[in-house]
């Protein structure tokens, strides 16, 4: 996958897929979970994030202490140890990684992926439901994750096409 390309299209399209998410939040179409099932099902044809990982490159997850324990003790540490070595709270107060990319990333894959946090499992969270309540996020991932890139795009051109808007 070709990050800089991806990254052009996304500064260069996020102003109005935003505000087609911004509109979402107002006019929700008919049937607009079966829509979203439908065309994500499209977009995982076209995305390997294993050729991508540009979430794990340019965002953190957030930590709960649930993720804290089982990764700590998949890594044979102490949660006190886990958290001083690789996490640090963030201002919200919530425990996320101190350094970019994840520390966890190796070759565009998750080392502890059986164990990963919640977060990482959950994302690019277009399983959400309602889809609608989630447009905050998916403004925010437009610039970090192709397959939501992709997502939005498709959605938008159904849309417009299909539905009274």
């Amino acid at each position: 996958m070709d990050i800089g390309a991806y990254t052009s299209r996304a500064r260069r399209k996020k102003k109005v897929l935003s505000d087609f998410l911004d509109k979402l939040d107002e006019i929700v179409p008919e049937g607009m979970p079966a829509l979203v099932e439908k065309v994500d099902a499209t977009v995982w044809q076209d995305i390997d994030c294993t050729t991508c990982a540009n979430c794990c490159k340019t965002m953190t997850p957030t930590f709960t202490q649930a993720d804290i324990a089982r990764i700590s003790t998949h890594l044979r540490m102490s949660p006190a140890a886990f958290k001083t070595k690789w996490l640090k709270k963030d201002d919200a107060k919530q425990w996320v990684n101190t350094t970019q990319p994840c520390q966890f990333l190796v070759d565009n894959k998750c080392s502890i992926y059986d164990v990963r946090p919640a977060d990482c499992a959950e994302f690019p969270h277009h399983n959400k439901k309602p889809f609608d309540e989630y447009n905050t996020t998916f403004k925010n991932n437009l610039v970090h994750c192709p397959a939501t890139l992709t997502l939005v795009e498709r959605l938008k051109k159904v849309v417009e096409r299909d539905f009274e808007w």
